[in-house]
């Protein structure tokens, strides 16, 4: 069992107190954003024996187990983070596995540097993800009901929306929402502009469910993000409470402290609340245009007190126990790689005493007994 030390990245959006709360020390006034656990090459963990990209690459079999590499390659196929979102997120989608195979060989076969700003697609990978809430944590997912946003749309009284009013009353639904942000996206810079001061003053004004969309043009002013995004869910979950972005979701995050897990790839396509690129037809190629609920996940107690965060997917499976004093010690031994994390209390994992913001990385088949009294997080994956 490697003890991890582990890398925070310091992205513009990250709340500069968060991550140092939950790990114990003081700010240090800059933005702290996420901190990866994992062998992402781009901010590996690292360990007493090496960085965890080159202690799994000596001997993959021994340390993923020999299902997890037969299912999916030599490499360690999530990457888990804590998230602190102190500012919104760009809106943005990912690709499914095809997409990203297809966009990748593509831009490769063109030429484009991996690290161009305009790049699309650093992998041929997909990236499903999953982010679970430590505290409050607000976010928009998936499209509204085109018919409910129209009518969010006249209560602002905004004059340039009423053609996007007239649009998602039309049929068939994704039609409908694909021509709104269509327009949205390639309307002239100037007019959308001016769109998006009138209706963030009423959003502002308004309050109500109008309430987290009036933010978006203070980090973002004039951004056709801030329109875009109010085509989307609202959702604000509760500690403990998962929200699951499968390919071709619209989300954002906008603001608090959680656990994230996703499958080890860096395709995003961005639909705005950005100064990055935007690239708005591999964006509609992408993007799936139905409606739904923002299906927000609560987890599965097992018999042996194990709570799982159910997904579609196998590169990843999240859960998390909660150890109360005096509790029984649980052998959480596995046959896949494991990556423990302690978001609560102290936990002893092995030899290693973990407390809130401290990790462990599991190789297959090693003895993992855990006892204490907090939170602890199990990331591995179904092989």
């Amino acid at each position: 069992m490697d003890r991890l030390a582990n890398t925070v990245r310091p992205y513009a959006w990250g709340s500069t107190t968060a991550i140092p709360q939950l790990l114990g020390v003081e700010p240090t006034g800059e933005p702290q954003a996420e901190m990866w656990m994992g062998a992402h090459p781009g901010a590996p963990s690292r360990t007493d024996r090496g960085t965890l990209v080159d202690v799994i690459a000596a001997d993959p079999e021994k340390e993923l187990g020999p299902a997890a590499v037969a299912k999916f390659g030599p490499g360690l196929p999530f990457l888990l983070k804590i998230l602190a979102a102190g500012a919104p997120l760009s809106l943005q989608v990912h690709p499914d596995l095809q997409q990203a195979k297809e966009g990748y060989e593509e831009e490769e076969r063109r030429g484009v540097p991996v690290d161009a700003p305009h790049r699309n697609y650093k992998d041929a990978n997909h990236k499903p993800e999953l982010i679970c809430a430590l505290t409050e944590f607000d976010g928009l997912c998936g499209f509204r009901d085109p018919i409910r946003t129209a009518e969010l749309f006249e209560g602002l009284g905004v004059d340039s929306l009423k053609p996007y009013v007239d649009l998602l009353r039309a049929h068939p639904e994704d039609a409908a929402l694909r021509e709104v942000l269509t327009a949205v996206l390639t309307a002239d810079p100037e007019e959308m502009a001016h769109t998006v001061a009138e209706t963030t003053a009423a959003c502002s004004r308004l309050g109500g469910d109008y309430a987290p969309y009036a933010g978006l043009a203070h980090h973002y002013p004039g951004d056709p993000g801030v329109i875009a995004a109010m085509l989307l869910n609202h959702v604000r979950l509760q500690p403990g409470e998962a929200l699951y972005l499968g390919a071709g979701i619209p989300h954002a995050y906008l603001s608090g402290l959680g656990v994230e897990i996703m499958a080890n790839s860096d395709n995003v396509l961005r639909c705005g609340l950005t100064p990055k690129h935007v690239d708005v037809p591999e964006l509609l190629r992408v993007v799936r245009f139905e409606a739904n609920d923002a299906g927000v996940l609560r987890p599965e107690a097992s018999p042996d007190g194990e709570e799982i965060y159910e997904t579609p997917i196998d590169e990843f499976r999240l859960s998390r126990y909660v150890l109360a004093e005096g509790g029984p010690t649980r052998d959480l031994t596995r046959a896949t790689p494991q990556i423990l994390l302690c978001t609560a209390g102290s936990v002893r994992a092995g030899e290693h005493v973990l407390a809130p913001g401290c990790s462990v990385f599991v190789a297959a088949g090693e003895r993992a007994e855990v006892s204490g009294t907090g939170t602890l997080f199990r990331a591995t994956v179904v092989a």
